[in-house]
Order: C-alpha cells, then sequence, then structure tokens
C-alpha cells in the first residue's frame, strides 16, 4: 500500500507541474507522498527521520513548501520543498547513483546499453 501511494503522490506531482503547477494535483500528490512514507517505515521512524537535529533545517523547507502548496501557492511552495528534498535526502544520492551504475553489470541490459551506444545516426 505504501508504495503505491508514493508512487501515484510522485505521478500526481508530476501531473501537476506538467499542467503548470496546478495545485490541487501538487497538494494531493504531496498528501499520498508523505502518507506513504509512513505506511512504508512506520509512523515512528517517519517522525524520527523528519525531525533529527542535522535534518530540521530540510525538514522545515520541505514541510513549509507543503504548506504553502495547500494554501495555494504552488510554485514557491514547489520550490521551498525541491531545496528541502534535496537536504533530507542527501545522503541517499551517493547509493542512488550507485545502484543505476551498477545497472550496466546486467546481462541484457549491457548488450542493450552496448547496441545503443554503437548504433551511429546519419542526421
Amino acid at each position: 500500500i505504501g508504495v503505491g501511494l508514493v508512487g501515484f503522490g510522485l505521478f500526481f506531482i508530476l501531473f501537476g507541474m506538467l499542467l503548470y503547477f496546478d495545485s490541487v494535483l501538487l497538494a494531493f500528490g504531496n498528501i499520498l507522498f508523505l502518507s506513504g512514507l509512513v505506511f512504508i517505515i512506520g509512523f515512528r521512524r517517519t517522525f524520527t527521520f523528519f525531525f533529527q537535529r542535522p535534518k530540521l533545517k530540510g525538514t522545515s523547507f520541505f514541510l513549509g513548501g507543503v504548506l504553502i502548496v495547500l494554501m495555494r501557492w504552488p510554485l514557491l511552495g514547489m520550490l521551498l520543498e525541491a531545496y528541502g528534498f534535496i537536504i533530507l535526502f542527501r545522503s541517499f544520492f551517493p547509493v542512488a547513483f550507485g545502484f543505476l551504475g551498477s545497472l550496466a553489470n546486467i546481462p541484457l541490459l549491457s548488450k542493450l546499453l552496448q547496441k545503443v551506444g554503437d548504433s551511429s545516426s546519419m542526421v
């Protein structure tokens, strides 16, 4: 349930951004994303993640951005959320990029990437 809520939350956030920062879609996406996060890791762990002393700056920007989006200032709210998201998940980015780099070691995927890289276009 949690992964589905996070997925739908990210979908609504992306869709709200594509529709010129529609505040209703962005607010709905934020609520789904945060509730999915609670379902995935639990309420206590979510609370302790967001309210650790080193992450209070990122939490304030992220939750402040959610609040600003709910007050129908979507562009400013999304900018604040993005900054807060980057600060909050800064330690996770090297792990994610390492995982993406290891995808080239999968046999079928590496052959596909080699064929795409070897094809030369006359355009």
